[in-house]
Formats: C-alpha cells, structure tokens, sequence
C-alpha cells in the first residue's frame, strides 16, 4: 500500500507519466535504449510476428480481402509498433503479387539491423495521417502508457502516484480520485483494494486513428472483455526483460518493459472481438498449414530450404493458436 498524498508536484508523477518516461524517455526509455531495441527483436520477449513468418501471411490475407474488396486499388498498410520489422517483412513477401498494396512499419524506436521501420516519436504514434489506410497493431495497445486506479468504499477510488525524487528508487504514493468517471463498473463489480488498469491513451488511439480516415484498425493484444474480469482476477500488470516475466513496475525503471492486459471496454467497441486463434482461423490458418504439411511430405525425402519452411507452419500455428499462450490474445476490428 503507498502513501496517500493530496498535492501532486513535478517530484510525483501519475502513473502514465511515470510509464511514459521510462518507456519513451529518448535518453533512457526502455525503447530508446540498446536494450529496448532488442526487446523489439525478441531479446526481451517474443510476439506472434517473430514466432515466424506465418502470423504475417494470415494478416496478409486480410490485407488480401480488403485490396479485393477495393477492387485493386491504392492500399497502404501500416504496421504500428512494427519493431524489427518481421510483420512488415513477412507480409510484403505473400503481399508481393499485389502491386497496389504498400506495407510499411512505424515505431518509436529504430531496430539495429534488417530492414528498419519508419521512426516516429511516440506523440506521432497518435496524431499521424493515414488516411484510407488499413493499420496492424500487434502488441502496441498494452505499451500506451496507462493510468492505474485502486477501488475505495462508496464508488470512490485513489489513483496510483510514483515519487520520483529518488530516480533510481521510485516510490508508489495514493491520491484519492472520487468517483471513478472513467470507469463504467459498479461496487458490486469491483471489490475495495482491488486494482484496474485505465487506459484512456489507448481508447484515444483507437479514436484519433479512427478519425484521421483509416479505413479499419486491426489490434492483437492480451486483455480481457471487461474491466471487471481484470480487477477479479489481478496479475494484469506486466513487466518483461530477457523473458523474464515480473509484476514490479519500478525495480530498475527504463530497463524493464511495461504492459498491462487491456480491458476492451474501455476502448470503442470494436466491430469484432474474438481470441487470436479464432481470428487467425477465420483468415486461413488452417489451410495454410495443411499447404505446408502437403509440401514437406512431398519433399521430405529431399528436403530444400522452402520445404523446410513449409513444415515450420505446423509448430507456428501450434504456437499462435494455444489459447493458454497467444492464441488466447484478443483480436479487435475497427471499421470507419
């Protein structure tokens, strides 16, 4: 439990605030860093778009259906967060036939090698143009910085402060916030002492992309439908480096990434909601992985390079599809 404190000063930051500074602080954020840049090419912890190249070839399939649909004409694509560039990659090589589409990454931060994303300050992740354009965010909503609120009695709530007088030893304070206006829960529904995340920068996201003229929002992410599973069940706050999983979001800030599973209803309500395994169903997968198994029992006996990619579907989709793991992220659609 921390301090209650009642005056905020430049010593004492929102929880937000805090995050921001060490994720996006340009000197020592986490993604700013050599450390954070190679968190962003698995060093640190792996997405569905570095298991391997098929995650991209389903989400191409999309971008596949949506060019069709346009009947062929200009379509950019826009991977948001994009890091090293994997989904980027992997989506111009099934998207290679398509000469209409352009794929393009965007991220704060520049990987050290392959084939980098356009880099942007973190500000630009939200107020960019794109218009008519189709954006891919995996794993980007958990990164915008979140406030964190903790219920009291009689629909009021204390909201998390971190002092930052000490840098290297920041220290958790409470402020009491009133009544929850951000949320949409009641006081049956979240019991005192428990903690939700509020994610107003990434509800803005959604919002601002949305009204910028992009024509759908494709979001994979961990999260839950409701604020209220999140606050039953906690363990929602993550903190990663060198795969190591922790909850303590202020042991060595700037050196550990933070995230936190989004509650979905606190974002505009998608047009679609389902797991990423039924997401990536509904786009192919499957077939996809019968196409390899049927290539690699045609070659196995001579196996080349392309066979021996066909094969790795079976243990990718394995992979994207577990609901305990990744199959078990959401996957949110917004359309204009």
């Amino acid at each position: 439990m921390g301090d209650a404190v009642t005056n905020p000063s430049e010593k004492l930051l929102r929880f937000d605030q805090y995050m921001e500074r060490c994720l996006y602080h340009p000197e020592t954020g986490f993604y700013s860093v050599a450390v954070g840049r190679a968190g962003r090419r698995g060093g640190d912890f792996i997405t569905s778009a570095e298991v391997g190249p098929l995650f991209g070839e389903v989400v191409a399939a999309k971008v596949k259906a949506e060019s069709e649909a346009r009947g062929h004409s200009p379509l950019t694509v826009i991977d948001v967060g994009s890091g090293p560039g994997m989904l980027v990659t992997s989506m111009r090589r099934a998207l290679s036939a398509y000469e209409n589409v352009r794929v393009v990454g965007v991220d704060v931060a520049p990987p050290q090698d392959g084939d980098p994303p356009v880099v942007v300050p973190y500000e630009a992740l939200m107020e960019s143009d794109w218009d008519g354009a189709l954006v891919v965010a995996n794993e980007l909503l958990d990164n915008l910085p979140f406030r964190i609120f903790e219920a009291a009695e009689a629909s009021q709530w204390r909201e998390v402060y971190v002092d930052v007088s000490d840098p290297e030893n920041p220290r958790e304070v409470l402020d009491s916030a009133g009544p929850a206006a951000t949320l949409d829960v009641s006081d049956e529904e979240i019991a005192p002492g428990d903690r939700v995340p509020v994610v107003e920068r990434a509800a803005h996201w959604v919002t601002a992309t949305l009204e910028r003229g992009v024509s759908t929002i494709v979001a994979f992410d961990y999260g839950t439908a409701s604020t209220r599973e999140l606050a039953g069940r906690g363990g929602w706050l993550r903190t990663y480096r060198s795969h190591q999983r922790s909850d303590n979001p202020y042991h060595q800030p700037g050196r550990w990434d933070i995230t936190t599973d989004i509650p979905f209803d606190q974002l505009p309500a998608p047009a679609e909601l389902v797991n990423q395994a039924e997401w990536l169903r509904s786009w192919g997968i499957d077939e996809l992985v019968a196409e390899g198994r049927h290539y690699w029992q045609q070659h196995a006996a001579t196996p080349t390079v392309a066979a021996l990619k066909m094969r790795s579907r079976i243990s990718e989709a394995d992979a994207l599809t577990d609901l305990a793991g990744l199959g078990g992220w959401q996957a949110a659609t917004w359309r204009a």
